[in-house]
């Protein structure tokens, strides 16, 4: 046998190999859809408006501390609905100064101005809105897929839909309930001083103070392991975010047997501000605000200089760990509504799997039959490329993680047809050189030459198409669009280098060779 056959087939030998041992077991190699292992379907609707309202919040603020450092009285500065922030000045003497101070603030527009009664609006440009809704869904998303990644769903679909909705399919997921608390949570993490001037009971009668407001959180009853609420009477003002969190990692609480606590740690600019913070409030509490819920309100007993602190609750190590993927991923700029619920049973993608197997095997059977009947010897030949051209479809599939779906079932039946159609090809060709009265050795190396121009530019144009749907398409398209390739791909080898050597194995390697069965 010639060296460069042997190396063929010692190529070939490796692929089937290679091939193999990625399939190997087979139920865990390869990812299945939502369509065909079940999982859950949510659509999302973020609710955008309140992260533009937390913005001028956020501005509101600033604008109170600009006219105080040019020292204007204010009486009063707050948000009226969204994006328009009202100032009323303490006196209308301080009006020059005082549209001096906010000019720089260029992303709003002053409306109703009433100088005698040192009073105006500041209205948030139109433009900005839009851009803040944008930001808060691509924020959104890029959160919760961040989250979604570290939970560990294999090949889930995030994407956005319309102008502020968000579509996830989370194949395989087990506890449907757990996966929606974790993408669903805002996760604003808060650090806040407790109020000591007013007590629970006057917060509970009404007797609030604007600068602060009642939060509750939870305790457990170490005997009866009853739940009650906890109120706390917290200062409004936030002094540190989950923003300047670097770390958030589960730890088993110390002081709790079988409870576990999140620890967190700050970045630079965190671990100053924590430890300013800390330094000047030494003997008062610090609320732990999670959603606004606190979590805990421990006392600061010294200045804390290293930017560590932990959150305890009476955590699970589940409830502990999807807290901790939360934090890290960071919070969502605004929170968001579950617009649409579907469970996909496994049972239906039982049923899905079954009947595309069947689709699949009986066009294959008939292929087979008709190449064998049709073709004879070489017909064969083309059936084992073909069953090798399924076996590197699905190792390909396994090797880069790829979901196969029920399109994607679709796109490997058409592959099939794909397949015999290059190699109906190659065969049509022979006969062609045969019928030209050219000897059979002759008439297979013209056929394959000539053949083999048509074949790859058949193939790379549907691999073109494939790479479209794969760049544009949804995920249902995507599926289609992936086995699509990826089995063009495999029939591009098989079809002309395979199917090549196993002609150069059976009828090339004769001393004297009469005739082809074709």
């Amino acid at each position: 046998m010639p060296r460069h056959l042997r190396v063929r087939i010692a190529f070939v030998l490796l692929v089937v190999a290679v091939s193999i041992w990625y399939l190997y077991p087979l139920k865990s190699a390869l990812n299945l859809g939502l369509d065909l292992q079940g999982g859950i379907h949510l659509m999302l609707g973020v609710e955008a408006d309140k992260h533009v309202a937390s913005q001028t919040d956020r501005t509101a603020e600033d604008v109170k501390k600009a006219l105080e450092r040019k020292g204007i009285g204010v009486q009063r500065v707050a948000r009226e609905g969204n994006s328009t922030i009202q100032v009323e000045l303490a006196s209308p003497q301080s009006w020059n100064d005082a549209l001096t101070a906010v000019a720089e603030f260029s992303t709003f527009t002053r409306r109703d101005e009433n100088q005698a009664a040192g009073r105006f609006k500041l209205v948030m440009a139109d433009r900005q809105i839009l851009q803040l809704r944008d930001d808060a869904v691509r924020q959104g998303l890029e959160t919760i897929r961040n989250r979604v990644d570290q939970f560990g769903v294999a090949e889930p679909t995030i994407t956005r839909q319309g102008a502020d909705q968000i579509l996830i399919q989370l194949p395989g997921i087990q506890d449907p309930a757990r996966a929606k608390a974790l993408i669903g949570k805002t996760a604003l993490l808060e650090f806040k001083m407790l109020d000591d001037q007013t007590s629970v009971d006057q917060a509970q009668a009404g007797q609030l103070p604007e600068s602060s407001e009642l939060l509750y959180g939870r305790e457990i009853d170490k005997q009866t392991k009853a739940e009650r609420k906890v109120p706390y009477v917290i200062q409004k003002r936030t002094l540190l975010t989950g923003a300047e969190l670097t770390r958030a990692e589960v730890q088993a609480d110390p002081n709790s047997l079988g409870n576990w606590q999140v620890a967190i740690e700050f970045t630079s600019a965190g671990t100053r501000i924590f430890g300013e913070l800390t330094e000047q409030n030494v003997g008062k509490r610090l609320a732990i605000i999670l959603d606004g819920n606190v979590y805990s309100a421990p006392r600061i007993n010294e200045r804390i200089p290293s930017g560590r602190a932990v959150i305890t609750g009476h955590f699970t190590v589940d409830d502990a760990r999807d807290l901790a993927i939360v934090l890290r991923a960071g919070a969502l700029p605004a929170p968001v509504v579950l617009l649409e619920e579907r469970t996909v049973g496994p049972s239906l993608g039982a049923d899905s799997i079954r009947q595309g197997l069947i689709a699949i095997t009986a066009s294959a059977v008939v292929v087979f039959v008709f190449m064998l009947v049709y073709y004879r010897l070489s017909g064969l030949i083309a059936d084992i490329a073909l069953g090798l051209n399924l076996l590197m479809l699905f190792a390909f599939m396994a090797a880069i993680r790829a979901t196969l779906t029920l399109p994607g079932l679709a796109g490997i039946a058409l592959t099939i047809g794909m397949a015999v159609d290059t190699n109906i090809l190659i065969f049509e060709r022979i006969r062609e050189e045969l019928r030209l009265g050219k000897s059979p050795r002759s008439a297979i190396e013209s056929g394959f030459r000539r053949a083999f121009r048509t074949i790859v530019d058949t193939h790379l144009t549907v691999m073109g198409t494939a790479i479209i749907l794969l760049s544009f398409g949804t995920s249902s398209v995507k599926g289609f669009g992936v086995s699509l390739f990826i089995g063009l791909g495999a029939s591009l080898f098989t079809a002309y280098f395979f199917t090549r050597l196993l002609f150069d194995i059976v009828y090339m390697g004769r001393r004297k060779l009469e005739q082809v069965s074709i």
